[in-house]
């Protein structure tokens, strides 16, 4: 069977399976277009990726793709009894976080990619990608876990000083401000 054969399939199966929020939603509209889900899903890729490379608003539109199917999946993942749901949302939100926060220093990256959106809205898929294997886990395995192994001691005893000094702060504030 050759890949597109089995993304195909995996594609049907996805946009079949009544478990997922958008199933009613391909159903409703196979049923009034004729049209079969997966083309109509493949057309709305479509029209989302030129959205993303030539219409206004794209940051908005990237960023609630980003954001809206995790926190779903967040809150479900919260409400089942397994573990294993949890941890995925949870390095999805580590990694996102990050990627966030690196982002953000590099706003030129932003300003001179005609194309960037569409580049960041395929690496939010990759990074929530339904697979054993997606973004989130390959970037945290590899990158975020190392790093936070080699300095999470140091990290901890900083964070530890920082709100031993605030709350020192704060009481010495609250008792001269009583004596006054």
């Amino acid at each position: 069977m050759s890949r597109i054969e089995v993304i195909k399939e995996s594609l049907e199966k996805a946009l079949k399976d009544e478990s997922k929020p958008w199933t009613k939603f391909f159903a409703f509209a196979e049923e009034k277009t004729g049209i079969n889900r997966l083309y109509l899903f493949i057309e709305l890729m479509f029209v989302l990726a030129l959205y993303l490379l030539i219409g206004a608003g794209q940051q908005l539109v990237c960023n609630i793709i980003g954001f809206i199917y995790p926190a779903y999946c967040s809150m479900k993942a919260l409400e089942s009894p397994k573990k294993d749901d949890d941890t995925k949302w949870l390095t999805y939100w580590v990694v996102f976080a990050l990627f966030t926060i690196i982002e953000f220093f590099s706003e030129l990256i932003v300003q001179w990619l005609p194309f960037y959106w569409l580049l960041k809205c395929f690496f939010y898929v990759w990074l929530m990608a339904p697979t054993e294997y997606n973004g989130s886990l390959v970037i945290y395995r590899r990158l975020v876990r190392p790093k936070f192994l080699q300095y999470h001691t140091s990290l901890d005893k900083f964070l530890s000083s920082a709100r031993d000094t605030a709350i020192k702060t704060t009481v010495g504030a609250v008792l001269t401000e009583k004596k006054d």
